[in-house]
């Protein structure tokens, strides 16, 4: 038996640009705009209270965690408000996760919010097949530490003796979160390029999910 950890954003579900057009609208009465290089350099990784707590304090404020969480809370029905409308799985997510499933338990491990990875999952009819989430919810610090990982790696205790397991990532800071949790990490060119992914730390990087070979991902 082989766990498989998948990444979310960005990994499964073509949602990166609507994060940051929902933050972006969060933060318009600030006069701050974030721009597409500088969300994938700096804020691709982070959960929503990183990016907020980052952003604010790169433009001189000291955001208090009351401010943060509103903020967060804020932009929550924003990103699923435009989500609704341009929701895209990658191609080969959903017959990827269902083949995991078949191998071993599936965890979703994302800095995301679990309302945000259950609304698409449940787009994707995928809910039956993902054994546990770990979210931004889940009270860990964020990617690129390893705490979600860490937490991961607890949840599949449930299954009895820790199996193997393999983490599917597309930024750097998710390998590296990976990476210092002692996974083994595939990475997924979706949102940087193969080159970077490799000197990040991935075992493996490959073009898209059609590549992620079962032989690939057990380590065979």
């Amino acid at each position: 038996m082989i766990a498989t950890l998948f990444d979310f954003d960005g990994v499964l579900v073509d949602s990166e640009p609507v994060h940051l057009a929902a933050f972006n609208d969060v933060l318009a009465p600030y006069g701050v705009v974030i721009g597409p290089d500088e969300y994938a350099a700096r804020y691709l990784s982070l959960d929503d209270a990183g990016v907020f707590g980052q952003v604010l304090s790169r433009v001189g404020r000291a955001p208090t965690d009351d401010e943060v969480r509103a903020l967060v809370a804020s932009k929550t029905p924003r990103f699923l408000e435009r989500f609704a409308g341009a929701f895209r799985a990658f191609p080969g997510a959903i017959e990827l996760v269902a083949r995991r499933a078949e191998r071993g338990p599936v965890g979703i491990v994302s800095g995301a919010l679990e309302q945000e990875i259950v609304f698409a999952l449940g787009k994707m009819a995928l809910l039956g097949k993902v054994a546990f989430i770990v979210s931004a919810d889940s009270g860990t610090l964020s990617k690129p530490e390893p705490a979600p990982y860490l937490l991961a790696l607890e949840k599949l205790r449930m299954f009895g003796d820790l199996p193997a397991a393999v983490a599917i990532e597309d930024s750097l800071g998710g390998i590296a979160s990976a990476k210092r949790a002692g996974l083994r990490c595939v990475a997924v060119a979706h949102s940087y390029p193969l080159d970077d992914l490799t000197r990040a730390g991935a075992d493996r990087a490959v073009s898209d999910l059609a590549e992620l070979t079962d032989v690939l991902l057990d380590g065979a």
